[in-house]
Protein backbone atom coordinates (compact mmCIF):
# COMPACT_ATOMS: atom_id res chain seq x y z
CA UNK A 1 0.00 0.00 0.00
CA UNK A 2 1.39 3.40 -0.98
CA UNK A 3 1.18 5.90 1.87
CA UNK A 4 2.65 9.22 2.90
CA UNK A 5 3.85 12.44 1.38
CA UNK A 6 7.30 12.97 -0.11
CA UNK A 7 8.99 16.00 -1.65
CA UNK A 8 11.42 15.02 -4.42
CA UNK A 9 12.66 17.44 -7.05
CA UNK A 10 12.23 17.30 -10.80
CA UNK A 11 15.62 17.43 -12.54
CA UNK A 12 16.46 19.37 -15.71
CA UNK A 13 15.71 16.31 -17.87
CA UNK A 14 12.20 15.84 -16.45
CA UNK A 15 13.16 12.95 -14.17
CA UNK A 16 12.09 12.32 -10.59
CA UNK A 17 13.41 9.83 -8.07
CA UNK A 18 10.59 7.69 -6.73
CA UNK A 19 10.37 7.58 -2.93
CA UNK A 20 12.19 4.53 -1.60
CA UNK A 21 9.08 3.45 0.35
CA UNK A 22 7.16 3.16 -2.95
CA UNK A 23 9.67 1.15 -4.97
CA UNK A 24 8.64 -2.32 -3.84
CA UNK A 25 4.94 -1.65 -4.41
CA UNK A 26 5.44 -0.01 -7.79
CA UNK A 27 7.81 -2.66 -9.08
CA UNK A 28 10.08 -2.39 -12.07
CA UNK A 29 7.47 -1.21 -14.55
CA UNK A 30 5.11 1.66 -13.94
CA UNK A 31 2.57 3.73 -15.84
CA UNK A 32 2.21 7.47 -15.40
CA UNK A 33 -0.96 9.13 -16.66
CA UNK A 34 -3.18 12.16 -16.23
CA UNK A 35 -4.89 12.25 -12.89
CA UNK A 36 -7.71 14.43 -11.73
CA UNK A 37 -7.27 17.91 -10.23
CA UNK A 38 -4.23 18.34 -12.52
CA UNK A 39 -1.97 15.81 -10.83
CA UNK A 40 -0.41 12.69 -12.31
CA UNK A 41 -1.31 9.16 -11.31
CA UNK A 42 1.48 6.58 -10.98
CA UNK A 43 0.52 2.91 -11.09
CA UNK A 44 2.46 -0.33 -10.97
CA UNK A 45 2.02 -1.86 -14.43
CA UNK A 46 -0.14 -4.72 -13.13
CA UNK A 47 -2.38 -2.33 -11.16
CA UNK A 48 -2.78 -0.15 -14.25
CA UNK A 49 -3.93 -3.23 -16.18
CA UNK A 50 -6.54 -3.96 -13.47
CA UNK A 51 -7.80 -0.37 -13.63
CA UNK A 52 -7.92 -0.52 -17.42
CA UNK A 53 -9.91 -3.76 -17.30
CA UNK A 54 -12.46 -2.10 -15.00
CA UNK A 55 -12.75 0.94 -17.28
CA UNK A 56 -13.33 -1.32 -20.28
CA UNK A 57 -16.43 -2.71 -18.56
CA UNK A 58 -18.20 0.63 -19.05
CA UNK A 59 -20.37 0.75 -22.17
CA UNK A 60 -18.94 2.65 -25.13
CA UNK A 61 -22.36 4.24 -25.52
CA UNK A 62 -21.75 6.16 -22.27
CA UNK A 63 -20.20 9.52 -23.19
CA UNK A 64 -18.70 10.09 -19.72
CA UNK A 65 -17.01 6.69 -19.88
CA UNK A 66 -15.60 7.46 -23.36
CA UNK A 67 -14.35 10.86 -22.19
CA UNK A 68 -12.70 9.37 -19.11
CA UNK A 69 -11.11 6.55 -21.13
CA UNK A 70 -9.68 9.03 -23.64
CA UNK A 71 -8.22 11.35 -21.02
CA UNK A 72 -6.88 8.52 -18.88
CA UNK A 73 -5.27 6.41 -21.61
CA UNK A 74 -4.15 9.04 -24.12
CA UNK A 75 -1.82 10.52 -21.55
CA UNK A 76 -0.48 7.21 -20.26
CA UNK A 77 3.23 6.52 -20.50
CA UNK A 78 4.91 3.25 -19.53
CA UNK A 79 8.17 3.95 -17.70
CA UNK A 80 10.95 1.81 -16.27
CA UNK A 81 12.97 3.29 -13.42
CA UNK A 82 16.66 3.66 -14.25
CA UNK A 83 19.51 2.39 -12.08
CA UNK A 84 19.09 5.43 -9.78
CA UNK A 85 15.32 4.79 -9.46
CA UNK A 86 14.43 7.81 -11.57
CA UNK A 87 11.54 7.90 -13.99
CA UNK A 88 11.13 10.37 -16.80
CA UNK A 89 7.90 12.30 -16.88
CA UNK A 90 7.10 13.07 -20.52
CA UNK A 91 6.77 16.78 -21.43
CA UNK A 92 2.99 16.61 -22.15
CA UNK A 93 2.35 15.16 -18.68
CA UNK A 94 4.63 17.73 -17.04
CA UNK A 95 2.69 20.47 -18.82
CA UNK A 96 -0.69 18.97 -17.87
CA UNK A 97 0.21 18.89 -14.17
CA UNK A 98 2.12 22.20 -14.28
CA UNK A 99 5.17 20.52 -12.80
CA UNK A 100 8.06 22.74 -11.84
CA UNK A 101 11.17 21.74 -9.88
CA UNK A 102 9.48 21.30 -6.48
CA UNK A 103 7.16 18.28 -6.38
CA UNK A 104 4.98 16.43 -3.92
CA UNK A 105 4.49 12.68 -4.32
CA UNK A 106 1.67 11.22 -2.27
CA UNK A 107 0.71 7.63 -1.66
CA UNK A 108 -2.99 7.02 -2.25
CA UNK A 109 -3.26 3.30 -1.54
CA UNK A 110 -3.04 1.45 -4.85
CA UNK A 111 -1.38 4.32 -6.72
CA UNK A 112 0.73 7.39 -6.15
CA UNK A 113 0.12 10.96 -7.26
CA UNK A 114 2.65 13.52 -8.43
CA UNK A 115 1.77 17.17 -7.85
CA UNK A 116 3.50 20.46 -8.38
CA UNK A 117 4.33 21.51 -4.80
CA UNK A 118 2.39 24.79 -4.97
CA UNK A 119 -0.64 23.09 -6.53
CA UNK A 120 -0.59 20.49 -3.73
CA UNK A 121 -0.41 23.16 -1.05
CA UNK A 122 -3.29 25.04 -2.68
CA UNK A 123 -5.29 21.81 -2.88
CA UNK A 124 -4.71 21.06 0.81
CA UNK A 125 -5.66 24.57 1.85
CA UNK A 126 -8.78 24.54 -0.30
CA UNK A 127 -9.98 21.16 0.90
CA UNK A 128 -9.05 21.02 4.59
CA UNK A 129 -12.26 22.66 5.80
CA UNK A 130 -14.43 20.41 3.63
CA UNK A 131 -12.55 17.32 4.86
CA UNK A 132 -12.95 18.38 8.49
CA UNK A 133 -16.64 19.22 8.17
CA UNK A 134 -17.94 16.21 6.27
CA UNK A 135 -21.27 15.30 7.83
CA UNK A 136 -22.17 12.29 5.76
CA UNK A 137 -20.25 9.14 5.18
CA UNK A 138 -18.32 9.51 1.96
CA UNK A 139 -17.30 5.86 2.12
CA UNK A 140 -20.21 3.87 3.59
CA UNK A 141 -19.37 1.94 6.73
CA UNK A 142 -15.89 3.43 7.19
CA UNK A 143 -16.59 5.38 10.40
Amino acid sequence: MLLGTHTPKLDDKGRVILPSKFRDDLGAGIVVTRGQERCLYVFAADEFERVHDRIREAPLTNKQARDFLRMFLSGASAETPDSQNRITIPPPLRAYAGLERELVVTGVGAHAEIWDAQAWNDYLEGNEATYSEMEQEVIPGLF
